[in-house]
């Protein structure tokens, strides 16, 4: 997988004519910023600047690429984890690293669903799945399954439910799960339940059962394009906070 998406970035640069100066940024983004990234760059081309190639995965997979050496310049991971493992190897660019976003866990259920979930101490999770599985990003590398996985056992509750998790590539891949029916619960966070009419949040997972939810953006060491680096300062910016708020981020 990851060598394909290596292809595919590497594609979309070399379609970019030799003589087009500047280039767009590329940004390799978390699943979960989907609506809101493309809501940014949009707005970053309205303001006279080349449109950002955005590419979106599980952050795991996306330090796998930047390790890899995919041509891009911006990384935007949701979790620390995966950041500070591109910074041990030296990978990104001195100084442009910011916490940009904060969010919350939530359990969600497909929209017609009565489920109703109180997240504490000792919940029967597996009598609210009812047979059924519980759909969640990978808990072993994706920042999302990670914090379930976090949150789950702070609440004494992974033990009883792991045998039934259904262990998606990303957060996305585990809302559609939910929005299919194919998992009767799913845990992620409240920005995708957000982005979904087919899903209703059932319960939110209190905050200090999991690390805090934190998603940083930096430039990538390798980058020698300026409009990443003037994108990254627009993203941190009041303005470009402003707009993942509108989507359920909480400003970091």
């Amino acid at each position: 997988m990851i060598r394909r998406m290596l292809l595919l970035l590497a594609t979309l640069l070399l379609a970019v004519p030799a003589t087009a100066q500047p280039r767009p940024p590329v940004v390799l983004a978390a699943a979960s910023l989907q609506e809101s990234m493309n809501a940014a760059a949009d707005a970053w081309a309205r303001q006279g600047h080349l449109r950002p190639t955005l590419s979106f995965a599980a952050s795991s997979a996306l330090a796998r690429q930047v390790a890899a050496g995919a041509p891009a310049d911006l990384f935007v991971s949701a979790d620390v984890e995966w950041m500070d493992d591109l910074d041990r190897r030296d990978l990104l660019a001195r100084g442009s690293r910011v916490n940009l976003l904060g969010n919350r866990l939530v359990l969600i259920a497909p929209a017609d669903s009565m489920a109703r979930v109180a997240l504490r101490q000792g919940v029967d999770l597996r009598a609210a799945l009812n047979g059924g599985r519980l759909a969640m990003a990978d808990p072993d590398a994706v920042p999302a399954g990670r914090y379930g996985k976090a949150a789950l056992t702070r609440l004494r509750a992974w033990d009883a439910v792991a045998a039934s998790v259904v262990r998606a590539e990303n957060v996305r891949a585990a809302l559609a799960l939910v929005e299919r029916g194919a998992a009767p619960l799913g845990i992620v966070y409240a920005t995708d339940a957000k982005a979904s009419a087919k899903v209703r949040v059932v319960g939110v997972f209190p905050a200090a059962s999991h690390p805090p939810i934190v998603y940083p953006v930096a430039r990538l060491k390798a980058s020698r394009n300026v409009e990443g680096e003037r994108f990254r300062r627009f993203l941190v910016s009041p303005a470009g906070r402003a707009i993942f708020v509108r989507y359920g981020f909480s400003p970091r």
